[in-house]
């Protein structure tokens, strides 16, 4: 069994975390501020480090599952950071969500050091992550990619090849974009019918027997119905963040943006006026409360 790094003890990080331990692998972790509660895994028998070079010297395989890319690159290229203790071979995996020329960069940047290299995003919520049931999108070579495999099996249900390094990156922007555009929009559409007198579980109805709905109505239900944000554990800081990501990989490849540059505004607005922490079901209000969508 290889012995596991892990940067990030989030939301999802922890469930990364959970299942690898429940598969047998020893499991190292860096010691961060933004760390979940750290107790049942080292009960677990995971082990912690103070310093991620020092982390990067003790492990095969070190999983990066930190907010974006200026993480990812403080993580990595920083003082006391990855590089300055990577051993050859050691394999890095970034389950971040990051912008996809950055992780190119230090992919080289890997590679020059003697390590080696995937992105790999996910997609679903912390639940699944939990269960071990996440989503993988995967770039770089695909003979490590095999190699790997069985490992991001111990906590990921669907893991899917989409190219080479940076491609794993596109795809879950590309992901981002459709599903939390989905979720803006029907907020935007549920504000809009809150302000009208429409009563939330007659659009709920009309939505989910026609064209609206889906999974993001099915995540917004909850909020529509009964003010439960919990149905999408997702910031609209966070949110912002990924529209911002993916305007700008739009941007750099000429590509149509205008309605992703609607729903990045639509949520830096709601950034601004509220709590950035708030989750993103909660955009309904928001906008509700704001009325002229300014």
């Amino acid at each position: 069994m290889k012995k596991i790094g892990m940067v990030g003890i989030g939301m999802m990080g922890h469930g990364i975390a959970s299942n690898i331990l429940k598969h047998g692998h020893a499991l190292a972790v860096l010691e961060h501020a933004g760390n979940q509660p750290l107790d049942a895994l080292q009960a677990a028998g995971a082990t912690t480090f103070a310093k991620a070079s020092e982390l990067a010297a003790a492990v095969d395989v070190l999983i990066l599952c930190v907010t974006g890319s200026p993480q990812v690159e403080a993580v990595i290229m920083g003082e006391g950071g990855v590089l300055q203790g990577l051993r050859p071979g050691t394999v890095i995996i970034d389950c971040s969500t990051a912008i996809p020329t950055s992780t190119e960069r230090l992919a080289q940047a890997v590679h020059a050091a003697g390590g080696r290299f995937l992105d790999a995003p996910m997609t679903r919520t912390p639940k699944e992550a939990a269960e071990g049931r996440l989503n993988l999108l995967v770039g770089g070579d695909v003979a490590l990619f095999d190699e790997c495999r069985p490992l991001l099996a111990c906590f990921a249900e669907n893991i899917t090849h989409a190219g080479p390094v940076g491609a794993g990156h596109r795809m879950k922007l590309l992901h981002n974009y459709v599903s939390l555009g989905q979720v803006a929009l029907l907020a935007e559409a549920a504000a809009c019918s809150e302000r009208a007198g429409i009563a939330p579980e007659v659009l709920v109805d009309v939505l989910s027997k026609g064209g609206g709905g889906g999974m993001a109505l099915e995540r917004l239900k909850p909020y529509l119905l009964a003010r439960d944000a919990t149905g999408l554990r997702f910031t609209m800081s966070n949110a912002l963040k990924d529209l911002g990501y993916y305007t700008a990989m739009a941007e750099a490849g000429h590509s149509a943006r205008s309605i992703a540059e609607g729903v990045r505004q639509t949520l830096e607005g709601a950034v601004q006026g509220s709590d950035p922490q708030a989750l993103v079901p909660e955009l309904v209000a928001v906008l509700a409360q704001r009325g002229d969508g300014a």
